[in-house]
């Protein structure tokens, strides 16, 4: 999953400041790369940021969207707004990637009729607020237990359970430990049986390891990636397509044998 943010202040650098024109070149190279879908965002979600008007939002990422329904790959879009769930699902998006959870008024009606896909994300506070001080008694267990909960809750509302996919939330209200600690212990959360999208590419994690800037943290991205992909994950949301798919292929081949 390429990550296509369509900000001004996303933190990392080589994907902010996109217009529509840049935002579709970058998709396209995206897709040449090999990434298998994009993720299209318009309200900056990194540790700090400020919220923005749906309207703001949607008149940053529509003409994305627009240019790149007949690209040939699903179309996934990061927003927690129903407003904006509900105008690009009429555009026939793929995806509807949502930080909360679905946890706001509305989130859960706005995208329960449509057949799109649901990531469901763990987060603990809000994006201004959550790294600030992540607290858990048990973060594998709290992690799994809410993600638990928000399967049930959807299911119960006639969602088909085979429509969602989980996110446990790295750098989302948790420490550098915790992070870590989750992916560590990944294969051992219960997932429901749903599938796991992983996004660490770039993360303040990484850096905290190898002390780069997310611009140098491609190395330290890759080796989170392949262990995500080892502990069972199925979508890996990253900034850096083409070295990313070329290490899973490389981690496919001595697994698997593919590629050979």
């Amino acid at each position: 999953m390429g990550i296509l943010n369509v900000t001004p202040d996303s933190f990392s650098s080589t994907s902010s400041h996109f217009g529509t024109a840049a935002a579709l070149a970058q998709a396209h190279d995206f897709i040449a790369q090999g990434a298998d879908m994009l993720d299209i965002g318009g309200e900056s979600t990194r540790p700090g940021a400020e919220p923005v008007a749906a309207a703001t939002e949607l008149k940053r990422i529509l003409p994305v969207i627009e240019g790149l329904l007949d690209a040939g790959v699903p179309l996934s879009v990061d927003t927690f707004k129903p407003e904006v769930m509900r105008q690009v699902l009429a555009m026939g998006v793929d995806m509807i990637n949502d930080i909360y959870g679905f946890r706001h008024e509305g989130a859960l009606a706005a995208v329960a009729q449509s057949r799109c896909g649901l990531c469901v994300m763990h987060m603990q506070g809000d994006p201004k607020t959550m790294q600030q001080a992540p607290r858990y008694h048990d973060v594998v267990h709290e992690v799994s237990d809410f993600l638990r909960a928000r399967v049930q809750a959807m299911t119960h509302l006639g969602i088909d359970a085979r429509r969602i996919v989980l996110d446990p939330g790295f750098g989302f209200g948790k420490t550098p430990q915790q992070n870590y600690q989750m992916l560590r212990q990944l294969d051992t959360i219960n997932g429901n049986g749903q599938p796991w999208l992983l996004g660490v590419s770039r993360k303040s994690m990484i850096g905290h390891v190898t002390g780069r800037q997310p611009a140098e943290r491609l190395g330290g991205s890759i080796a989170a990636a392949l262990a995500g992909v080892a502990r069972g994950a199925r979508i890996i949301r990253v900034h850096d397509v083409a070295a990313t798919v070329d290490a899973i292929k490389v981690w496919q081949a001595i697994e698997y044998g593919t590629y050979l």
